[in-house]
């Protein structure tokens, strides 16, 4: 731009007007700069997680193992049978699950297949024994013709196989053998191999108290029968159930700001 100043003294035919330079005037840019926002820092919530994850298993674990030993001590336990004493009932390798609980809470009774500890008369050193019961406290057993009679009367055993072998007393000389009608006493029960010509049972070793009873044979583990794989089943179940709630009790993850908060539009403004 130019600007012209005139004398004030001069008249209209006066002196030329003075020049005045030109000022160049510079107007300033209107354009922002182009900046990176700073990216929100957010809380560690990772390593929480982690350890709360970490206790819930842990605590899961622990009690996985004190519900194993405690069930083990008073409720159930898995044993294995090496002889085939109890042929065609249990085979030899069968896993048979024992309950412990019912022989304290319920009477034993006559045909209960029970595990019991090692008996004082007997010979062999196996730890534990399973036999069928043949006698309760106060019967009379008697052998008449290859049969077992309790109290003067044939015993059905449905539990021994077609056609049923011969029970034959046992070779000692004791009264619990057999060789004439033995009174069972009390609190104590006479036990019997379903494989009468391969048992060695209470014909040998005599009755066995009550205390010695360890529990009732309720299944067989393994090899799978149908009861077998209903309790893998059911197990199988409550570890999938367990593994569904730890997973829905997890803490939700705090809901993330959008796109749009976390960064900011870029814009410029028009020139």
């Amino acid at each position: 731009m130019t600007f012209e100043l005139r004398d004030a003294t001069a008249g209209p035919g006066g002196a030329a007007p003075l020049p005045v330079p030109s000022l160049p005037l510079e107007v300033p840019s209107l354009s922002l700069p182009r900046t990176v926002p700073e990216l929100p820092v957010l809380p560690p919530e990772a390593p929480a997680r982690s350890r709360r994850q970490f206790a819930v298993w842990t605590s899961i674990v622990v009690a996985a193992v004190l519900v194993a030993l405690g069930t083990r001590a008073f409720v159930a336990e898995l044993f294995y049978v090496p002889s085939g004493s109890m042929l065609p009932t249990l085979a030899i390798g069968d896993r048979i699950l024992v309950d412990r609980l019912s022989s304290r809470l319920h009477a034993i009774h006559r045909g209960d297949v029970v595990v019991f500890s090692h008996p004082p008369l007997l010979r062999a050193n196996d730890a534990d024994l399973v036999k069928r019961v043949i006698g309760m406290p106060g019967d009379v057993i008697s052998l008449v013709d290859g049969r077992v009679e309790i109290d003067g009367r044939p015993l059905a055993e449905p539990w021994l196989p077609d056609p049923p072998p011969q029970t034959l007393p046992g070779n000692l000389r004791a009264p619990f053998s057999l060789d004439h009608p033995f009174r069972v006493p009390a609190g104590e029960y006479y036990v019997m191999g379903d494989n009468r010509t391969d048992s060695e049972d209470s014909r040998y070793f005599g009755p066995i108290p009550g205390r010695l009873i360890v529990g009732k044979v309720v299944l067989v583990v393994w090899p799978l029968d149908y009861s077998g794989w209903l309790v893998v089943l059911s197990i199988a179940a409550v570890i999938l159930l367990v593994a569904i709630a730890v997973t829905a009790t997890r803490p939700l993850r705090r809901d993330s700001p959008g796109r749009s908060d976390r960064y900011p539009a870029e814009v410029s403004r028009a020139t």
